[in-house]
């Protein structure tokens, strides 16, 4: 069994230096039009629709598990034979689309236009026509593309490009001299609530949160913003609020007690709380974060674990799984490794962590097969045939949709990778 681990980087350790195994090859990951499930149940006034094939309709409608009746804030602009023919003028379609939709549904407030592989390969310049429709229901609803195409990105990459579009589209913020702090990622709105709870009980008053719960609602960003990221999928999104003046805080990401503590004392020591204040607001709450969580680590302790490239979330949950279930890390690979915004985590990793950017599919599933590795996080792709040689799978997909951030969550999180574990146990007795 692996020992007790403190969460602190000590000189000459970490994986801030370690060399990264860069792999360019076949890759198994979702598209970023998935980003649209969690997207639309965030921005309630907002409508997400795709400019794609009926196969990126089947998409959206399987991963969000939607009814037939239902009446989601996402649909397709279906991309049929007429228009590949050029039978039909696509802009010219999508406008009555629009129209059709805005009419049926006056709650719409945001509307996203979302592209896909389909709608890039034939050139459909969606800003363009964002910039027509703004126009043409100006008052009535805004008007924002981004894409959400899976030809060069993963699947969490979905959100980064919706907001780091619709930040561009916003105005700039008045002058204020009143600091305020912004939470940058889509958050579950138990876990917003929470966050919101703890900061404002140290004093911090003005905590905003992107995207918002309504439209209308976007918090003011400039200079006097500091910014902390709550997903570390935002590359492009923290590098708008950059551009617009805002100052990033640098801190590990929100996951499980200890990464929870640093995410928020972070922020804490941006504004001048006092530890003595700090202390006091995190305490209980850590305290039931570490019970919940430690039935769970009986089962996870000194046992191995490996990372297929998925959700970019890999990283963050190594270093959850090492510090406080105690697990071995065999290989944690990312999609895309940005150390600026990884660097804090970088530094909690063991030093002996076997880090790969990118994929080689096969190339990977032998190093896997090489390690025999307890647990294997992977995409949905992966998770049967490897259960079907033995191993242990554990869906990464389901680490997106479901509340891991928080103290009140690591419970949750941390029963996310022993329950796999369990279920083996139970079917080999």
């Amino acid at each position: 069994m692996s020992p007790v681990i403190p969460i602190q980087a000590a000189s000459g350790m970490g994986c801030a230096d370690t060399p990264v195994l860069i792999q360019r090859g076949q890759r198994e990951v979702f598209c970023g039009l998935t980003g649209i499930i969690w997207l639309h149940r965030k921005i309630q006034d907002a409508f997400f629709l795709v400019v794609g094939s009926r196969t990126c309709a089947h998409l959206i409608q399987s991963a969000a598990g939607v009814m037939i009746f239902a009446e989601p804030r996402f649909g397709t602009a279906i991309i049929d034979e007429r228009d590949l023919a050029g039978l039909a003028d696509c802009n010219d379609e999508l406008d009555r689309v629009v129209s059709e939709l805005l009419t049926r549904r006056p709650d719409i407030k945001q509307l996203f236009l979302v592209g896909s592989c389909p709608s890039e390969v034939i050139k459909l310049d969606l800003s363009r026509a964002a910039e027509r429709l703004s126009r043409q229901h100006l008052h009535k609803v805004r008007v924002v593309s981004y894409s959400g195409s899976g030809i060069e990105t993963t699947f969490t990459q979905g959100e980064d490009a919706c907001l780091a579009a619709w930040l561009q589209t916003l105005p700039a913020a008045p002058t204020s001299t009143q600091s305020n702090l912004l939470i940058v990622g889509t958050l579950a709105d138990v876990v917003e609530d929470q966050f919101r709870q703890y900061f404002q009980n140290m004093g911090i008053e003005q905590v905003d949160f992107y995207p918002p719960r309504n439209s209308r609602q976007i918090p003011a960003i400039g200079p006097q913003t500091r910014f902390l990221l709550a997903q570390p999928f935002l590359a492009d999104t923290a590098r708008q609020l950059e551009a617009q003046g805002a100052t990033r805080v640098p801190a590990p990401f929100p996951l499980g007690a200890q990464g929870t503590t640093q995410w928020l004392k972070a922020g804490a020591q941006a504004f001048g709380v006092s530890d003595e204040a700090f202390e006091t607001v995190v305490r209980a709450p850590r305290q039931r974060a570490e019970v919940s969580m430690a039935r769970h680590r009986e089962q996870l302790q000194g046992r191995k674990v490996f990372f297929f490239p998925d959700s970019q979330l890999e990283i963050p949950l190594a270093r959850f799984l090492h510090h406080e279930m105690h697990m071995h890390l065999c290989e944690v690979g990312t999609p895309y490794l940005h150390r600026g915004h990884m660097a804090e985590e970088l530094a909690l990793l063991p030093s002996s962590t076997r880090l790969s950017e990118g994929q080689d599919v096969e190339l990977q599933l032998d190093r896997c097969r090489a390690d025999q590795p307890d647990l294997v996080v992977c995409g949905l792709g992966l998770a049967n045939p490897l259960e079907a040689e033995g191993f242990t799978t554990k869906w990464a997909i389901e680490l997106v949709f479901t509340p891991i951030q928080g103290y009140e969550q690591a419970g949750d999180l941390a029963g996310l990778f022993s329950r796999p574990l369990i279920r083996r146990l139970k079917l080999a007795a």
